[in-house]
């Protein structure tokens, strides 16, 4: 019997997706990481005012 070679779940998945994908325009890939740039910083502003709102609770 060959021995066939084994993927992980993980990366057969990856490996389809990146076929999948139509290649996409620098102008595309660089809106894309924005967006993800700009809800991190979304992210990030709200758990800097739940921080603070705790801070202040306890002064």
């Amino acid at each position: 019997m060959a021995d066939t070679p084994k993927l992980s779940v993980e990366k057969a998945l990856n490996k389809i997706r990146k076929a999948d994908a139509a290649p996409k325009s620098s102008s595309e890939a660089r809106d894309e990481k924005m967006q993800v740039l700009d809800e991190e910083i979304e992210r990030m502003r709200a758990q800097r005012l739940r921080l603070e709102r705790r801070s202040r609770k306890t002064d």
